[in-house]
């Protein structure tokens, strides 16, 4: 049976409640993580996630999970749907609080400029005003004649003076500038936290010849491989498995189930056994035909109750063959699918 960590003490409780049930129908199943991601097609990594409480899968993931342990889909899609609500809600709480710490960096920052010194300069004989520009030479009538607009004809000396803009503009102009600063701060973090998921999600930016999701182009989005370029990788993680896999051949073997697996999408195939125990082998076979050479690849179960085989690259389903040997002696191939519907 599956060892699972500890669920997060923060996790909210119907989170929880889902991620324990994930748990129970892993473990009532007897598949392993590895084999829970080949059915579903949902990669091993993702499910360690879903259920470690870490991540909240989707939709179609749960409800292939259902599918694969022959569980109610409608009555998992129903928890499903509430722990969703209160995931959605735990992110707004998070976002809000990241925000709010955001602006108090940001704040603390600027603070640290502060507004312009200002200077007393005389505004009239026997009075100053603030000069927020800087120090200004000659006397305090030229310095008054200079700060004042020009006289229109008919203007009195009075009216001039009251055009004369306060020391509060300025600082209508500071705060601003402060706020354009802060806005484009908070634009920019949110960018770097944006991008820096992505790269966490994906692991990087793609390579040449590869699409941002990590698929190779022409191939369906997650499929990273096809014919040779898949000899002798995990089909796991090339995205062979679940949905683009069938079952080419099968065999029982003592309490064991041997099958050939096999995609079309990559032109590969490889063995998986499950109900096994440690220590059981398996081998994949491809005939040569169709410009594909002869290839195989061996594999063993190291732990829980199933494994797999690398891939081999072959023409068609009917080239590719699987044998096992259990620790008890026991040996068996696989029949093609076809054949043993015949018989």
């Amino acid at each position: 049976m599956p060892r699972w960590k500890a669920l997060p003490e923060e996790l909210d409780p119907q989170v929880r409640e889902f991620a324990e049930q994930l748990r129970r129908l892993v473990e009532r199943s007897g598949l392993s993580v590895a084999a829970v991601a080949d059915r579903t097609g949902y990669s091993k990594s993702s499910w360690e996630r879903y259920l470690n409480g870490r991540l909240l899968p989707p939709r179609a993931a749960a409800e292939a999970l259902a599918e694969a342990t022959g569980t109610d889909v409608c009555h998992l899609s129903t928890m499903w749907e509430l722990a969703e609500r209160s995931w959605s809600r735990s992110e707004l709480r998070h976002d809000a609080t990241l925000d709010g710490m955001r602006v108090a960096r940001a704040r603390a920052a600027l603070g640290e400029f502060g507004p312009p010194a200002e200077r007393a300069v005389p505004r009239e004989p026997g009075g100053y005003h603030a000069d927020p520009i800087g120090p200004q030479q000659g006397r305090p009538e030229q310095i008054r004649s200079a700060a004042l607009p020009p006289a229109r004809v008919g203007q009195s000396p009075d009216v001039r003076s009251a055009a004369i803009p306060d020391d509060r503009r300025p600082r209508a102009h500071v705060a601003l500038f402060l706020t354009g600063v802060l806005g484009a701060l908070l634009v920019v973090a949110a960018a770097l936290l944006l991008f820096g998921m992505d790269e966490g999600e994906t692991g990087g930016q793609a390579g040449p010849g590869t699409s941002p999701s990590g698929s190779v182009v022409g191939l369906p989005a997650g499929v990273k491989c096809s014919g040779g370029d898949c000899a002798g990788k995990d089909p796991e993680t090339m995205g062979c498995g679940g949905r683009h896999a069938t079952t080419a051949g099968s065999a029982t073997i003592g309490t064991s189930y041997l099958e050939v697996r096999y995609s079309k999408v990559c032109g590969a195939a490889w063995a998986r056994i499950t109900q096994a125990v440690p220590g059981d082998t398996l081998r994949v076979s491809a005939a040569a035909g169709g410009g594909v050479p002869a290839r195989s690849e061996d594999g063993r179960v190291d732990r829980d109750a199933d494994g797999y085989t690398r891939m081999v690259p072959v023409a068609g389903p009917e080239r590719a063959s699987a044998c096992a040997t259990l620790t008890t002696g026991r040996k068996g191939c696989t029949v093609p699918r076809a054949a043993s519907a015949a018989g």
